[in-house]
């Protein structure tokens, strides 16, 4: 880690950005990763500015204590810090997952306010390696078992992490030559998360062959296998998908059925996502089985999964927006602004009216439809009910789905 041409190795992915920020929570890891970062962006002129987030949950009672070690430790470096609370009632349940979107909410709006565009993590390799047994256990696919990306988005949040490929015992090494203290959160050591409980289980499997680094390796190995799978995923998608002004998707069922089971799984799965308001599969079981069915053309009329129906029909797989399913209230969509609606439609306005409202089209006769659009409409009764419409103060409809009557107004199917 004493090296100039590794350090600039791990950074070299956020080198252009003008400045980052540095998620230091007080433990070994992210204690490591604010030191390397500032040995690295120091070493050479035009390297980003640092700024150190630090967040208090309002879980235990040190945590203050620790917050306040790390924005004195960033500030003995030279480095910008910011204290961040949650506040408010905390779950019962499911604390560290709130806590972890608690966190990445109060990070991100805090670098909005401070103009930085990046966030540094400090997950490493033993991390990486947990993430691996867990989504192997829970059943995920190739996708998944990739483990974590270097480059992501996480509540918003841009995400790097220069630090998956360097071991624990590297990065405590380092605090400990520094003279750091880094501070010691018992859920680290909690066997209630099951991340402890794999943690607890690495020595073991390391004993048979199955250490971390092996285990990074393989994940590596799964990203350049997803890689493969997503591009030809992707080819399949824009040569057998057809998408509507609606939202609702057609694909011929003969085509699908000749796909591998890799890529039929990646396609259908992004059609769902694109659907359905890309809600998250709880499990690839879901998408699989769906796939399993259609294979066997057992879905007839219809069934419902990830906020979408599917039902098949003359040799035609179809796919629309499930009615009912959390769709979105009346909102105004602002002056010289945009909305994504439902998470399927970018909604832009063009113009200065106060007026301009984005609902649920609902109920709307075909012979209706026919009046605005100009043409016969075939597409499900699900996809033209879920669809938006966007009136203006004095009702007029300004668009309906992804086709617009008014200049005053932008609508565009969200495909990625």
């Amino acid at each position: 880690m004493d090296d100039p041409a590794e350090r600039d190795g791990l950074f070299a992915p956020v080198a252009a950005y003008p400045a980052i920020g540095l998620a230091v929570s007080g433990g070994a890891d992210s204690l490591a990763l604010m030191l390397l970062a500032h040995d690295w962006a120091r070493a050479a002129p035009g390297r980003p500015s640092l700024h150190v987030y630090s967040v208090d949950h309002g879980l235990r009672a040190d945590a203050a204590g620790e917050v306040a070690m790390v924005l004195a430790a960033a500030r003995s470096l030279g480095i910008a810090a910011t204290g961040l609370r949650w506040e408010g009632n905390k779950p019962k349940t499911g604390v560290q997952e709130a806590a972890r979107v608690a966190r990445y909410r109060l990070m991100g709006a805090a670098m909005a306010a401070d103009g930085v565009p990046v966030l540094l993590t400090a997950h490493h390799r033993n991390d990486q390696a947990e993430t691996l047994l867990m989504r192997l256990a829970h059943g995920s696919g190739i996708e998944g078992l990739k483990g974590m990306a270097p480059v992501a988005t996480v509540e918003g949040v841009r995400v790097y992490r220069p630090l998956l490929s360097v071991a624990p015992e590297d990065l405590q090494a380092l605090v400990k030559a520094e003279g750091l203290v880094p501070a010691q959160d018992p859920s680290n050591h909690d066997e209630h998360y099951e991340r402890v409980r794999w943690r607890r289980a690495l020595p073991q499997l390391a004993a048979l062959g199955l250490d971390a680094e092996t285990l990074a390796r393989f994940a590596q190995r799964m990203g350049e296998a997803d890689m493969a799978i997503a591009r030809v995923a992707d080819e399949q998608f824009t040569a057998l998908v057809g998408l509507d002004g609606f939202g609702s998707a057609r694909l011929e069922l003969a085509a699908f059925a000749d796909l591998s089971p890799a890529v039929a799984v990646r396609l259908l799965g992004r059609v769902l996502k694109i659907v359905g308001g890309r809600q998250k599969p709880r499990a690839l079981g879901q998408v699989e089985r769906l796939q399993q069915a259609l294979y066997g053309d057992a879905v007839g009329k219809g069934v419902t999964v990830l906020g979408c129906v599917v039902r098949t029909h003359e040799g035609t797989i179809i796919v629309a927006r499930e009615p009912g399913r959390a769709l979105p209230s009346d909102v105004v969509v602002p002056p010289r602004s945009q909305l994504v609606w439902d998470e399927r439609f970018l909604i832009i306005n063009n113009s200065d009216d106060l007026g301009l409202t984005a609902g649920v089209a609902d109920y709307l006769p075909r012979h209706r439809l026919q009046e605005f659009l100009g043409f016969k409409v075939t597409a499900p009764a699900e996809a033209i009910r879920t669809a938006p419409i966007v009136r203006d103060a004095a009702g007029g409809v300004l668009s309906l789905g992804g086709w617009t009557f008014d200049d005053r107004i932008v609508v565009q199917l969200l495909i990625d």
